[in-house]
């Protein structure tokens, strides 16, 4: 080895180079940068995402909320029909209200049938007459009953039956104002070519202008939205079919 050599590359006591030695540290030096570099990278990848998924979920949570303030909104504003008239009627069971407004309306001459659906099969017409206000009995001429249907889907499918054998086209629906918009989807699935009046029947224990600061009525207005928009899918979901 020259003078010019141990100049330009010094060796050390034990045989290693120092400018070796140099350039060995400042290739670790660049990798750790890189690694580096490429660690901060994914925190800031990782962070932006779990950025987007809660603003996602935010999205979602605000919309659903928004949807069921709409729907408990309208449930809340429904206001009955100022022409109430129809070939016939159609009442679903679940509260003696609901059937003596039904059995008022036939009365009144708002249509010239009537169909209670949803009556236990025990039930007789005179039970039915003695717990409704009809000053009249329920003639099979005027009145029929349907002992089938366990819920509301059932009630119209037996209703949809019922209006097909008659050759009804308009249908006035009786049912609680909550009940009002599943009951309507149900049916306009059931009958889609039959004009549908919706006629609602408001109850006194069931503080529907104040809704959200009466906690039985919103939870009650809770459930019936999850099933309205289970029964929106579901119709949906057999119509594509």
């Amino acid at each position: 080895m020259t003078h010019a050599d141990t100049v330009l590359d010094p060796v050390l006591d034990d045989g290693s180079s120092v400018v070796g030695d140099r350039r060995v540290s400042v290739s670790k030096d660049k990798g750790t940068a890189r690694r580096n570099a490429t660690s901060g990278d994914a925190r800031k990848k990782r962070f932006g995402l779990r950025i987007l998924f809660v603003a996602v979920i935010t999205a979602l949570v605000a919309g659903t909320v928004g949807q069921f303030a709409m729907f408990a909104q309208k449930v809340a504003n429904a206001r009955v029909p100022a022409s109430a008239n129809a070939d016939a009627i159609v009442v679903l069971t679940g509260g003696h209200a609901r059937v003596n407004e039904a059995i008022r309306l036939l009365e009144e001459g708002r249509a010239n049938r009537l169909l209670i659906s949803g009556v236990h099969p025990g039930t007789t017409r005179e039970q039915l007459a003695a717990v409704t206000a009809s000053s009249m009995p329920l003639e099979k001429n005027s009145v029929d009953l349907d002992r089938v249907a366990l819920n509301t889907a059932g009630n119209a499918v037996e209703t949809a039956n019922w209006v097909k054998k008659n050759g009804f086209s308009s249908l006035l629906v009786v049912t609680s104002a909550y009940h009002l918009p599943r009951a309507k989807v149900e049916l306009a699935g059931a009958l889609p070519n039959v004009a549908l009046i919706a006629y609602p029947v408001f109850s006194k224990d069931l503080k529907l202008d104040s809704w959200y600061r009466e906690p039985a009525t919103m939870r009650l207005l809770m459930r019936e939205y999850v099933k309205y928009i289970l029964a929106r899918l579901r119709i949906t979901v057999q119509g594509v079919r």
